[in-house]
């Protein structure tokens, strides 16, 4: 199974969790773009599952693979093609786990409405396609995004912005500035161990919580984007809703703008030098749908896992009768952790996206 967006770059991802290999062909990139591999995979290895007792024990290396369109030099990788495809390989997979999610679908899980739509078509081992895993190849088209954008001066972060009702400091939203510590990224270390706490005690439970992400983007030219449907909002919210598991997302004050009135809401406009800016970023560096050139603010929601050992209701689907459900095997208790590198990878993908589409 192929997912694919974009129009001039157009990223298509494909592969399953427990599929032979995962991976990701991008297209549109100038011949001769260069990138380093050792970055690329030192980015990669902070959403890989295995390191952390906050996240998955299913440990799988995810050692990017060059498989076509690239020539490598020195761990520099060129394009030579339009069109470049780089794997990686899934090598700890535990299918047993979930045989019997064939027919006792999990409640939250894509399991029924896959089964709905596919039939038996999908190998959902694992969720398939519809796994948390499938962020990695995200992360390939995103980590090449963030260098390619490093080179325009564009600067990338993210951080977990809150953890069940734990809250973290949130970004200046004048002058963002990325977490310290990027093994549990937080701009306050007492919230962090908090949130870990909870996250610990969850799984210890048998369940899982839920959290959000705050992501940023800094030096953004103005004027990139457009009106409606062609507005920087409306290029990236596919793509971070595409994440598994984000269930809503904001982009500047968000929601609690609805409860601002229009003179606390609005952004006034100064001068820095020869440079348009604005006091406060309530808009979150977008105005109707193009970039003002203050930082990008986004935040994610991701729900808890549905995978969990509590005992849960659920129906047979080949019997047609109800019945209950303990899940085994390895899963996040919180993936809003590993998902912290995913959105910086989205954001990057989707600006990348429109720079290209500009220029072009």
């Amino acid at each position: 199974m192929f997912s694919s967006f974009g129009n001039h770059i157009k990223v298509q991802i494909f592969g399953g969790s427990h599929e032979p290999e995962i991976g990701v062909t991008l297209s549109g990139l100038p011949l001769h773009t260069a990138f380093d591999l050792g970055e690329l995979q030192r980015f990669l290895d902070r959403r890989a599952p295995g390191n952390s007792p906050f996240a998955t024990a299913r440990k799988e290396p995810d050692q990017v693979r060059p498989e076509k369109g690239l020539r490598v030099i020195d761990n520099l990788a060129i394009t030579t093609e339009p069109h470049i495809t780089l794997t990686i390989a899934n090598t700890n997979v535990r299918s047993q786990d979930y045989k019997n999610l064939r027919d006792v679908p999990r409640p939250g899980h894509a399991d029924y409405t896959a089964h709905v739509k596919y039939g038996g078509k999908l190998n959902m081992a694992g969720g398939g396609p519809f796994s948390a895993r499938m962020t990695a190849p995200l992360c390939i088209a995103g980590g090449i995004a963030l260098q390619l954008l490093k080179k325009r001066g564009i600067e990338i972060s993210a951080h977990i912005h809150s953890i069940a009702d734990i809250q973290d400091a949130a970004f200046d939203p004048l002058d963002p500035l990325p977490p310290v510590d990027l093994s549990f990224p937080v701009l306050n270390p007492d919230a962090g161990k908090q949130m870990q706490q909870r996250i610990l005690a969850a799984r210890k439970d048998g369940d899982s919580v839920g959290g959000v992400v705050e992501v940023y983007a800094k030096n953004c030219p103005a004027g990139l984007g457009g009106p409606m449907y062609d507005g920087v909002e409306s290029v990236l919210a596919p793509i971070f809703f595409g994440i598994p598991a984000v269930k809503g997302m904001e982009f500047g004050a968000g929601f609690s703008s609805a409860k601002m009135k229009g003179s606390e809401n609005n952004d006034p406009f100064r001068m820095a030098g020869t440079a348009v800016v604005t006091t406060t970023n309530h808009h979150g560096g977008i105005l109707g749908g193009i970039t003002s050139g203050m930082p990008i603010i986004a935040r994610l929601a991701f729900k808890p896992t549905p995978s969990i050992a509590k005992e849960q209701l659920s129906v047979s689907l080949s019997k047609k009768e109800n019945q209950t459900l303990s899940i085994t095997g390895r899963h996040d208790p919180c993936v809003a952790v590993r998902a912290v590198p995913v959105c910086e990878a989205a954001m990057a993908i989707g600006l990348l996206t429109i720079i290209m589409e500009e220029q072009a």
